[in-house]
Order: C-alpha cells, then sequence, then structure tokens
C-alpha cells in the first residue's frame, strides 16, 4: 500500500465514525483529502481498563468509550527535545507476516493496542524499475473504509508528554487490485458483523481470530480513478467499479 490517505470529510465519513460509537466525530476528526505517511491522522481506539488505572481516570465512565486520537502515521518514533519524530525506519504500514513475529515493531500493538482508521479512500502507485508507473484513487462506493490499524503511546523522557502514533496493516495483494499495485493491499475491515468490535477490544488478546483478516478481501465495492499524480488527483479517464467478494 502507498502512504496516502483520503479522509475528506464525507458524509459516509461521519455515519461510519458514528457507527463506532465516537462521540460528535466532526468535532475531532482531522480530514484531508491528501494525506501522507507522516502525516496526523485521527484514529479511532477504545480505551482500556490499563489506561484508566494509570491516568487516574473513573474506569466506570470510560472503560470501553471509543475516542478519536491523533496520531503520527508512522509506528516507530524517536524522541528530540520538545517531542516526537518519525523514526529513521519505515513504518507506516504493518505487514501482516511481521504481526507474530516477537521481535517486530507491530507484534505488541497486534494483540495489545489495534485500532481503526476511517476514510474515504487511499492511493497507490505502481513502479517499474523504480519509478513510478501508475497512480490510481480508490475509494469505498456510497460508504467509508475501516481500515485495520496499530498504534503505540510514547512519553516523552523529559516533558511527559503523551504522543501517540499509527500504521495501517497491509495483506497480500488482492487479484482485483493487483493490476494496480502489485505488492500489497491495506486490510480493510468488514463493517457487517461483529469483527470490529473484537478488533478494537483492547482486552481481546486472542489474535488468533483474525486470521482470516490477514488474506485479501474486499467487504464493499470500490471506485478506481487513474489520476495524474498525488498531489494534484486530477482524474485520467474514466473511474471504474470494482466490485466486493461474494461473502461466504
Amino acid at each position: 500500500m502507498c502512504g496516502r490517505l483520503n479522509v475528506s470529510d464525507d458524509p459516509f465519513v461521519t455515519q461510519l465514525l458514528n457507527e463506532l460509537g465516537v462521540d460528535n466525530p466532526s468535532d475531532s476528526m482531522r480530514y484531508a483529502r491528501f494525506m501522507r505517511a507522516t502525516n496526523t491522522l485521527s484514529i479511532v481506539r477504545e480505551i482500556s481498563v490499563r489506561e484508566t488505572s494509570i491516568r487516574g481516570i473513573n474506569t466506570g465512565e470510560t472503560k470501553g468509550k471509543r475516542v478519536l486520537t491523533p496520531a503520527i502515521w508512522w509506528l516507530l518514533l524517536e524522541s528530540t527535545e520538545t517531542g516526537f519524530k518519525p523514526s529513521k525506519y519505515t513504518s507506516f504500514n504493518t505487514r501482516y507476516d511481521k504481526l507474530n513475529a516477537p521481535r517486530s515493531a507491530g507484534y505488541k500493538a497486534y494483540r495489545e493496542s489495534r485500532c481503526v482508521i476511517v476514510a474515504k479512500g487511499f492511493g497507490e502507485t505502481e513502479y517499474q524499475n523504480k519509478k513510478p508507473l501508475h497512480y490510481h484513487d480508490f475509494e469505498a462506493d456510497r460508504g467509508a473504509i475501516a481500515f485495520g490499524g496499530l498504534y503505540r503511546e510514547w512519553v516523552h523522557p523529559s516533558s511527559g508528554i503523551v504522543t501517540y502514533s499509527c500504521s495501517v496493516i497491509t495483506v497480500p495483494p488482492h487479484e482485483k487490485l493487483a493490476s494496480y499495485h502489485s505488492k500489497s493491499s491495506p486490510l480493510m475491515l468488514p463493517q457487517h458483523d461483529d469483527t470490529i468490535n473484537a478488533w478494537l477490544d483492547p482486552g481481546n488478546t486472542e489474535t488468533e481470530m483474525f486470521s482470516d483478516l490477514l488474506q485479501p478481501k474486499l467487504y464493499q465495492d470500490l471506485l478506481v480513478q487513474e489520476i495524474d499524480k498525488p498531489s494534484h488527483y486530477a482524474a485520467v479517464g474514466e473511474a471504474r467499479t470494482i466490485k466486493r467478494d461474494a461473502r461466504n
């Protein structure tokens, strides 16, 4: 997956955030038509018992509450004198085959701090001989996308200020998307069952239940549009529809 998202102020984005239980999402959601890696995104996460006890918050009022939290789209950070910056190690995506590797950056987060990144769409770039061959934007058709992500919490050693970071999990390329991007595809969560509830539950460490999610599958129709370049996103030709996979 290329490092760009379409987080437009779209009614379907707001609807999905409401369905996820986020209060007044428009008040704190970070919107932008072109979000790139290292930008700050809004992630949906669920507050855990551990967090409420550490923060001295009333657990009864906040346990299980879902909130929008600003997070740098780069899972690994390093501290500076005044805060944090993205690490030199590329980490805006976390590969599916690294999630169960104990020494990987996403291993612990996959078990303790999963999140959802809500967006209208995403962008992909196909390369040939390390040069861009073509650019495409994808949007949910009459909907929004719930990307499966991970987050981490960083506490500055001097100031004590808390900063969050995140990544989008990537899976093998879907056969319907491979001609647009042959390397990988983003993990898009189903919205018609209880998957997201299990995904956001910080007390759920049974990651084996998510094994099927790590195989590429389309749960909703996508519109794909070739564009001139990511920063301009001017359409080239006509948009096409990629149909969702049949439900089992």
